[in-house]
């Protein structure tokens, strides 16, 4: 090995070899265990929320592959409507050129010819961090085998009269000209005002005033509504109002959704521009009347004065003239949630238009799409994790609304709809076969929609669609490789687990267990673990204008400064926030921030990985993350050079020391800890299992203990403990695999040969199970006690000062007969580890000279003054442990003295509380009666 670990060196060559060695490829062996890719854009790179979702499924297939199941991690890109296609209208507009002069199929090829050259970053970025996906079954959701499971639900769900079309209103972006859905829709505060408007009723003196934040919207009223418990307007409900700037008469009605004590308790209802006018408009069958373009211009259904004029522009104008007719009642600063697209900044616009949709509410919709998916969970043949998001997930479903699916885009896949010249809608897989099942003779030719899918319905087929179906035969590639079977592979179907985000529960969680329940009779996942968001080390959301982005490859690789560089991506070079990013790293790493590798990265992120909503990362954590693979770097070069060569067979293989029973017993203790772990999938308490286990017990402590035997005269203590140290280093290499998986892989490779061992990585060896390693109660209560005197002994040393190389006398005194015979046998190895004198017994009785003390049980270790140690500062140690072993007892005693606690709690966890203050108040007994000796 060599001598300091350099993650960059090894982890530069390890992934290319275990893509090529086709070890991430399903063994056929074992019951299967899948999981599924959520799937990213093909416009997209790598972030801190990927790497650390993806870190969460990279540790579960290994941990199951391990373990001997049939693992496949089915990973694939989604095609992103939106997305790509403004990435290539972008690179057109460059060229001054539209998508429109191109046409539609040239501009598809253009998108084709993108995507291979450009979509494949976020698949590499993900190699990066070392995930074990099958890639040679990778799919994307244009494919030619998905966007036949497209047209199939499609098809079939319209031919059973779940799908539709219809006038609905819809999120609208203008600038992209397409509906969104609510995903694609940031709701920002911005400052805005509160304008009251008077609006006159008829044949009547009296008025009534309205407030709105969108004057302009007014050109679209149908009525004005007030609570129908409000006195002051009962006599007005039923009669008409004169709408303002306009020769229209609109309708006073009552309804329960007007808050009467929130301003004037009058609202003014636009059903073609709010969704919930929209569904006032519904209950009170009110014609709708839209006053705007699909490029939010005034339309001809506003007055004259006002058509064509931009829908801000139609504002200034509206608000001028109800301040010449003196009917502006008030004008007020106001904070706002204004819906903005997330792909083109532009503020939506709630929009009548026609669109396809998917049945979810009607009878029949609830019953074959919406009931089963809500069952599913309900019933628990589906599990959340953490389980508080099934509330989520089932009052959504209870409240759900109709699926807009359609998008007014050309990149994705193609409703598979015709019209004739009548209008009459015909749906096939191509025109031949929309004709063939017409129930009616086409009027004339016939056209396709020009409209696409929403790409979230492609992506709701994703656990089935990705393993073949509905093709009976294998699913190939471009170049004849075959990427699926769905006779073969439905074996995977349900999938073990969906990791996945709570932001998409309802679009993406809901939807497949829809899909997948109607098509497949299955459920797509058997269990669904919501992983937190990540946050800065503040808790504040990352976002370029914040400057508080950090892009997972940049802490891998590290970033320099003078001038700001990011070693392998784009994200921190962006101009705008340069200097906010620059300004954010000085504060802390004057010199730019050091490489941590990607096995620190991971185990940060394994770390973090709690049920917590959100997770602050904290890039000095990671550090110390990178400092724990150095220490087993060097723990495991200390191993290997005192087994420099291999173990004959047979040697050392059973434990002859104490030591070594004792790191046995807490190895099985471990592996049961982290066992539980990955199966509640509490990754921050494995990660914390292990990082104890490997720092504090295997490098700190059996490290040390196994000096003595290494160096002593026993041949038979030191070639088992040779043994033991390179067994439990190779089993820590497993367990840990699935966390670091670079570091393990590379200490593995000088490891087994010394073992014997014939699996070529250590990704081919099985996990280790806590029964693997035998348990020794009567071995570890003793190496508890030897710590605890040897951990007393360094611990004055420390405080008092004491150079660690001087060799200093040993008092014992009290204890029993259990301590005599301890202190007896361990003599050696604590003169050999605590550097000093072999032990003397104190007698009861006996003269004690000035000593500071460390208590064990009733045991006192003291080690003497004279010449060594100051007498003031001495007893100020001792006060200070004293204090704080009081404290430990008041918590006790806190404990216990609540009876919920104690009815509560398990038995076992009272009567160890109950033990722990007998041990508190032995202890304290002991460090009192030692600091009245030296108060003499």
């Amino acid at each position: 090995m060599e001598k300091s670990f350099e993650p960059a060196q090894i982890e530069s060559t390890w992934y290319a070899r275990w893509e090529a060695s086709g070890v991430f490829k399903p063994s056929g062996q074992g019951e299967p265990y899948c999981i599924l890719l959520p799937p990213p854009n093909v416009t997209g790179t790598l972030h801190m929320g990927h790497a650390f979702q993806q870190t969460v499924m990279d540790m579960l297939v290994r941990y199951q592959h391990m373990r001997g199941m049939n693992t496949l991690w089915q990973v694939g890109t989604d095609h992103a409507g939106i997305a790509t296609q403004k990435i290539v209208e972008n690179q057109l507009a460059v060229e001054e050129k539209t998508r429109h002069d191109l046409g539609r199929d040239a501009f598809v090829e253009r998108v084709w010819k993108w995507k291979e050259e450009s979509g494949s970053t976020i698949t590499n970025q993900m190699r990066r961090i070392g995930a074990a996906a099958d890639w040679s079954r990778e799919r994307f959701t244009m494919d030619e085998g998905l966007s036949a499971a497209v047209r199939k639900v499609f098809i079939d769900w319209y031919r059973a009269g779940l799908i539709y079309r219809g006038n609905r209103l819809v999120n609208w972006d203008p600038a992209l000209g397409t509906a969104v859905s609510d995903l694609e829709v940031n709701n920002v505060e911005r400052d805005g005002h509160m304008w009251s408007i008077r609006y006159p009723v008829a044949d009547s003196n009296e008025s009534l005033v309205v407030a709105t934040t969108r004057p302009e919207t007014m050109l679209g009223d149908v009525a004005v509504a007030v609570h129908p418990e409000d006195e002051r307007y009962a006599h007005l409900v039923g009669k008409t109002l004169k709408l303002p700037l306009s020769d229209r008469e609109i309708p006073v009605i009552a309804d329960d959704y007007v808050d009467k004590d929130f301003g004037t308790g009058c609202v003014k209802i636009t059903p073609a521009h709010d969704f919930n006018d929209y569904a006032i408009g519904q209950r009170h069958k009110l014609p709708p009347i839209t006053i705007f373009t699909l490029d939010a211009k005034v339309n001809d259904n506003a007055p004259a004065k006002y058509r064509g004029l931009d829908r801000y522009d139609a504002r200034k104008q509206v608000l001028a003239d109800l301040e010449a007719l003196g009917l502006l009642v008030e004008t007020k600063p106001h904070k706002l949630q204004v819906p903005v697209s997330q792909r083109s900044d532009a503020v939506i616009e709630p929009m009548l238009t026609d669109q396809w949709f998917v049945d979810l509410t009607s009878d029949k919709g609830r019953k074959e799409i919406t009931e089963p998916a809500l069952d599913a969970v309900r019933s628990g043949e589906i599990r959340f994790v953490p389980e508080n998001w099934a509330n989520t997930y089932t009052q959504w479903l209870d409240n759900i609304q109709d699926w807009c699916i359609s998008r007014q885009l050309w990149w994705g896949h193609r409703i598979p709809a015709w019209y004739d010249e009548a209008g009459n809608i015909f749906v096939g897989e191509d025109e031949a076969d929309a004709r063939a099942n017409a129930t009616s003779e086409p009027v004339g030719a016939l056209r396709q929609d020009d409209d696409v899918l929403d790409t979230w319905f492609s992506s709701a087929l994703w656990p089935f669609s990705t393993l073949g179906w509905p093709l009976d035969g294998p699913v190939k590639d471009a170049h004849g490789n075959v990427v699926a079977d769905w006779q073969h592979d439905k074996i995977f179907l349900p999938s073990a687990v969906l990791v996945t985000g709570f932001d998409i529960i309802f679009f993406w969680v809901a939807r497949m267990v829809m899909a997948t329940k109607y098509f497949t009779g299955r459920i797509p996942f058997r269990e669904v673990y919501i992983n937190a968001i990540v946050r800065d080390a503040e808790g504040q959301k990352m976002s370029k204008s914040k400057g508080n982005t950090l892009d997972p490859l940049d802490l891998i690789d590290g970033i320099a400064l003078e001038p700001l560089v990011a070693k392998s991506t784009r994200s921190l070079l962006i101009p705008q926030v340069r200097a906010k990013v620059e300004k954010r790293i000085r504060k802390d790493y004057p010199d730019g921030i050091p490489a941590i590798g990607t096995d620190a990265l991971r185990f940060t992120f394994a770390a973090l990985a709690s049920y917590s909503r959100t997770i602050n990362f904290d890039i000095k954590r990671a550090e110390g993350y990178k400092a724990f693979c150095n220490k087993l770097w060097n723990a495991a070069r200390f191993v290997l050079m005192n087994v420099s060569s291999p173990l004959p067979t047979g040697e050392g293989s059973k434990p002859a020391t104490e030591a070594e029973r004792w790191i046995l017993t807490r190895l099985s203790q471990t592996l049961a800890e982290v066992e539980q772990h990955f199966v509640s999938y509490r990754f921050d308490h494995l990660a914390q299992a292990l990082y104890e286990f490997v720092w504090n017990e295997y490098c700190d402590w059996f490290l040390e203990l196994a000096k003595p035997a290494l160096n002593g005269d026993d041949t038979e203590a030191a070639a088992s403990t040779r043994h033991t140290l390179l067994v439990v280093l190779e089993a820590v290499l497993r367990a840990l695999h699935p966390v670091i998986p670079f570091i393990t892989e590379e200490i593995y490779q000088d490891v087994a040969p010394r073992l014997g061992l014939v699996e070529i990585n250590v990704y081919a060896r099985p996990y280790p199970r806590p029964a693997d390693f035998a348990s020794d109660a009567a071995a570890s209560a003793e190496i508890e006690w030897f710590k605890a005197v040897l951990s007393g002994i360094r611990k004055i040393r420390s405080e008092m000062n004491i150079a660690p190389g001087k060799v200093i006398p040993l008092l014992l005194a009290d204890g029993d007969a259990a301590d005599r015979t301890r202190a007896t046998k361990f003599a050696a190895q604590i003169a050999f580890l605590a550097r000093v004198e072999t032990p003397r017994w104190i007698e009861t009785g006996a003269d004690e000279p000035a000593t500071a003390a460390a208590v064990v049980g009733s045991l006192r270790v003291l080690i003497p003054l004279a010449g060594l140690i100051d007498l003031g500062a001495e007893k100020a140690r001792l006060a200070k442990e004293i204090t704080r072993i009081e404290v430990e007892i008041k918590k006790c005693e806190g404990k216990l003295g609540n009876a919920n606690f104690v009815a509560n709690a398990p038995a076992e966890v009272v009567a160890q509380e109950r033990q722990r203050i007998t041990d508190w108040n032995t202890q304290l007994a002991a460090l009192r009666e030692q600091a009245g000796k030296l108060s003499t």
